[in-house]
């Protein structure tokens, strides 16, 4: 009897001891995760239903707020920079977002050429992402300037006229787009390392039989890293949506404003800056952003949609 007891006694007391041991396990994740939940919810979270809530007002900064209703959101379709500044945002994107990761995936194949000296290159593709966004600006002043900038003066030299970048509304969007190239060497590290993820026995399989350099690209190497082209999709066409600091520094300031043409460059943030920040009016600019947040979740979503047909993952049967 009394063996039996102790037998009995002794799984109990490790049950219990196992459920202690996992609260406390539990408690820890909690703590380590309580930082992350804590500035999601304090600074992403809450500043967005804020923003709903404002967008419904005719909130300043500085006087008595009074509930609008819908008449903020009514006034996006009968204002007409909100258009001209949302097409040339999409066109932007449009331009920069191919472009930038047709560049970045050519300057990783030649990476994976380099052997032992890619680690170097890395280095020098990647520090120009270090580059404080508002010195972009000034460089693509200094750089693209119709007169004395380099790019013309190069191109001079090539017996080709330059345009006049900063003040041709042509122009603009595109000197702005091989601008935001000078920050491609984050993209350029991604698909480096997706390249050397890719089985060298598909390249050998394909050499084999004969497959060129072009259908060995096209057939192994897009296939294999379609799913790093597809996160660097959405995450570049998001950045490119939400381009503020470069045009709102080149054509903006306080320096530049009577001197440069701003309609080509007026961008959506950075209209829903100034809406916000030089006219306060706080209100109709919580609706400029929640405009646009709808506007990139519909963009994503169709991004999603179509790359069902194109993005293979490993292990997956089709």
């Amino acid at each position: 009897m009394t063996t039996s007891m102790k037998t009995s006694s002794a799984p109990r007391a490790a049950s219990a001891a196992d459920r202690r041991r996992r609260r406390r396990e539990t408690w820890a994740a909690y703590g380590f995760l309580s930082p992350w939940v804590i500035g999601f919810l304090v600074f992403t979270a809450g500043p967005m239903i804020a923003s709903l809530v404002l967008s419904f007002t005719d909130y300043d900064g500085i006087g008595t707020t009074h509930n609008v209703g819908t008449a903020n959101y009514r006034q996006l379709f009968d204002d007409p920079s909100v258009a001209k500044a949302l097409l040339n945002t999409l066109v932007f994107t449009a331009l920069r977002v191919p472009l930038q990761m047709a560049l970045a995936l050519v300057l990783a194949m030649l990476l994976m050429k380099a052997g032992r000296a890619s680690g170097i290159f890395r280095t020098i593709f990647y520090l120009p992402v270090m580059t404080p966004p508002v010195a972009v600006g000034i460089l693509f002043l200094l750089l693209f300037n119709g007169n004395v900038g380099l790019v013309n003066e190069v191109l001079g030299w090539m017996g080709v006229t330059g345009p006049s970048w900063t003040t041709d509304t042509h122009w603009v969007k595109p000197g702005l787009v091989l601008t935001s190239l000078w920050s491609v060497g984050s993209t350029v590290i991604i698909y480096f390392a997706a390249l050397r993820n890719v089985p060298r026995e598909l390249y050998e399989a394909a050499e084999l039989d004969g497959v060129g350099r072009w259908n060995r690209f096209r057939h192994v190497t897009v296939p294999q890293i379609s799913g790093t082209l597809f996160f660097t999709l959405i995450v570049n066409t998001i950045a490119s949506l939400q381009t503020f600091t470069e045009a709102y520094t080149a054509f903006f300031g306080s320096a530049n404003s009577q001197t440069y043409s701003n309609d080509a460059a007026l961008f959506y943030v950075v209209y829903l800056f100034q809406q916000a920040f030089q006219y306060l009016h706080m209100g109709y600019a919580s609706a400029l952003a929640w405009l646009l947040f709808l506007v990139i979740v519909a963009i994503t979503v169709v991004q999603t949609k179509v790359s069902k047909r194109f993005v293979h993952y490993e292990g997956e049967e089709r």
